[in-house]
């Protein structure tokens, strides 16, 4: 059985890492297509190297630009390669542009597409996100959802053939590396903290970044933690390109270029509290048990609201806190490559 897996940013290096191991150890031919969509060395080929990926068969080299512009030119190049490969599955993560080039590729040579992550929604149709992940979701055959909540979306769009709630590969992933974090990074030492002393930030969405007021308000709110706990911010490109055009200064943040994975979990499991936009971080900050704030106005995992582990930066205080029981147990991987490989070809 041959599968092509196609990523392009951090976390899909993440997701597919245990579903990769869990596919080699049943025998599957796995052809890896990185679409360069996170190209620079901190946000792309060190995650291949500590994550234990071999290196892509593919790497397309496609960034920057405009959604589409660049999803179209991923859109070509994956189709070329899936034309030269004539794989039985293609195999997407996620919400990117590489997740909806992948999937409309494949779709339109009428190639099965399996998505991990299937079913999320914030409901709020001008994040790309999330048209990324509802067109994915509407012409993939496998749906594999990490809890029941993403179950329920997809039957109420009236998708209900090839939906299988499998847990969260995150959390394979985090179990994985949480003690090769411990074990290796010094990044505490580096820039001088101590565990519980600090919080972890990360802001790259481009509602945030491309809108200069919301991003004057998130980094004055940023500010304002600071002033109470020092505050490690590991700097996404496009948001110090955005910093530079507003002539806005972080102030009292522990500035770090993008961090490697291991360093970042480090920096996840040592921390008082994570303030973020992405959707992977504030999964992470559950699985280390640390408080989320989200930089948005909604978030797709409402489970970890529910459970009292995140809230809105704008929205109510944290509720009682329980244990999320929807992401699984540290096998849904194995789930995954076991109803691949039943039903793939």
């Amino acid at each position: 059985m041959k599968i092509l897996t196609i990523v392009g940013a951090r976390p899909q290096f993440i997701k597919a890492a245990p579903v990769s191991v869990a596919l080699a150890a049943r025998g599957v031919d796995e052809i890896f297509i990185h679409t360069g969509q996170h190209f620079d060395d901190n946000m792309s080929s060190v995650f291949f190297r500590e994550l234990g990926l071999d290196e892509p068969d593919y790497h397309l080299g496609i960034s920057g630009g405009s959604h589409g512009a660049m999803t179209g030119q991923m859109l070509a190049a994956c189709e070329t390669v899936m034309r030269e490969q004539k794989p039985d599955l293609v195999l997407v993560y996620g919400d990117t542009n590489s997740t909806l080039a992948g999937a409309l590729a494949g779709a339109k040579l009428n190639i099965g597409i399996a998505h991990v992550e299937a079913g999320l929604r914030s409901f709020n149709r001008q994040m790309p996100e999330e048209i990324n992940r509802v067109l994915t979701d509407h012409v993939s055959r496998f749906l594999f959802c990490p809890t029941r909540t993403a179950v329920t979306n997809l039957a109420q769009e009236g998708i209900r053939a090839g939906v299988l709630q499998t847990g969260d590969v995150m959390y394979d992933a985090v179990l994985q590396s949480a003690r090769a974090a411990k074990d290796t990074s010094r990044i505490l030492q580096r820039l001088n903290l101590r565990d519980g002393g600090y919080a972890v930030a990360t802001v790259h969405r481009a509602e945030n970044t491309d809108d200069e007021s919301r991003l004057r308000a998130i980094f004055a709110w940023l500010a304002a933690r600071a002033a109470e706990l020092p505050v490690v911010l590991p700097l996404h490109p496009r948001t110090r390109q955005a910093l530079e055009r507003s002539g806005l200064e972080p102030r009292g943040m522990v500035l770090t270029t993008p961090v490697s994975y291991l360093d970042m979990a480090r920096l996840l499991s040592g921390a008082a509290a994570v303030f973020t936009d992405s959707g992977g971080l504030q999964k992470e900050a559950y699985f280390h048990r640390v408080p989320c704030v989200t930089l948005r106005s909604e978030t797709e995992w409402v489970e970890t609201v529910e459970a009292g582990w995140n809230r809105l930066w704008q929205g109510p205080d944290y509720g009682a806190r329980r244990d999320i029981l929807d992401y699984g147990d540290g096998h849904a991987a194995e789930k995954i490559a076991d109803l691949l490989t039943a039903g793939g070809k």
